[in-house]
């Protein structure tokens, strides 16, 4: 999202991030990993997650993908070459809900849900065109 921050702001939309994690944890990644030119929020019970209908993914099916994804070179940059971005990645596996999957959310500027998708796994992302594409057709 970052990368694609402009198309988004540039319509006039605004990009809120929410993780299913602390405040303290989010500000570490930011250290890592940041900056971010939209806010990231935390929610650390899930309580946003689950009540919109996100999924977590089981821990043997999420593991098992990023083996094979690994061993067929079809997963690349899982784990940063930066080593302290590398310790802050194996340092979230182990303490983080890696297993939630995320989504994307349009709202209108009166909180009416516009549209959504929910991942089903950690590379079904929505497509950033077709994203852009409601937001277009909504504006």
């Amino acid at each position: 999202m970052r990368e694609h921050y402009h198309d988004f702001s540039n319509r006039g939309y605004q990009l809120i991030v929410i993780a299913p994690s602390k405040g303290s944890f989010i500000n570490m990644f930011l250290k890592e990993f940041g900056p971010y030119p939209f806010p990231i929020l935390g929610d650390p019970a899930r309580e946003a997650y689950k009540g919109m209908g996100h999924k977590t993914m089981p821990k043997w099916k999420l593991l098992s993908k990023a083996a094979f994804g690994f061993v067929t070179g079809k997963v690349k940059g899982f784990v940063p070459e930066d080593e302290r971005q590398k310790k802050f990645v194996m340092e979230s596996m182990k303490t983080q809900d890696v297993y939630i999957q995320g989504g994307t959310w349009v709202y209108s500027s009166s909180g009416k849900v516009l549209w959504n998708h929910i991942d089903e796994s950690p590379e079904d992302h929505a497509p950033i065109a077709r994203v852009i594409g409601i937001l277009d057709k909504h504006n």
